[in-house]
């Protein structure tokens, strides 16, 4: 069971440790960046946690440290999942997780290239999504809604876009939820 891991993780690192919790059956822990691989390969080789199923990251603007890092793993079998976070300031660089899980290569890339969030020894840190050279990172929250100007020419579009304003859209805002629902449109 993961509480036991939880525990387990508190024990062997102790005051590197800032919480550990379980919200309906899904257990959390947070660790310091500075112990986030050791903490990571504690997990793959002593609790048997054999894949990283996701990695994200989010942006608490306006909070310092500003981002946070999610680590998803999960037993080989599926019996145990386990959540690793740990916050992460503007300046700092995060431990790449790629020589322990192969499969975090990309998802540390779109962590990248999303928010801009650099991993010291990954093997291949370069954009996955954007194109090299575009100098923003489009999910941090003070990325504007509507874009940036860019040098890209627009080669892939030359008027408006076929389904602006049609029935797949979600409009944004507004407190009525089943209204911005795009199945709730009436097209004319």
């Amino acid at each position: 069971m993961s509480a036991e891991d939880v525990s387990k993780v508190r024990e062997k690192f102790g005051a590197q440790v800032k919480s550990g919790n379980e919200f309906r059956g899904e257990h959390t822990v947070t660790v310091e960046l500075a112990a986030l691989h050791d903490v990571m390969a504690f997990a793959k080789n002593e609790l048997g946690y054999g894949m990283v199923i996701d990695i994200a990251s989010l942006d608490h603007f306006g909070d310092d440290p500003r981002f946070e890092m999610v680590y998803e793993l999960v037993t080989v079998d599926d019996s145990k999942h386990l959540r690793v976070k740990s916050p992460v300031g503007e300046d700092e660089s995060v431990p790449s997780v790629t020589d322990l899980w192969a499969g975090a290569d990309w998802h540390e890339r779109e962590v990248y290239d999303m928010m801009g969030i650099r991993f010291t020894n990954h093997p291949d840190l370069r954009r996955i999504l954007m194109w090299e050279g575009y100098p923003f990172f489009p999910l941090r929250k003070d990325f504007p809604l509507q874009g940036r100007p860019s040098d890209m020419p627009d080669v892939a579009f030359t008027g408006i876009a076929p389904l602006e304003g049609g029935p797949f859209v979600t409009c944004a805002g507004g407190d009525d939820t089943i209204g911005r629902e795009p199945r709730a449109r009436v097209i004319d």
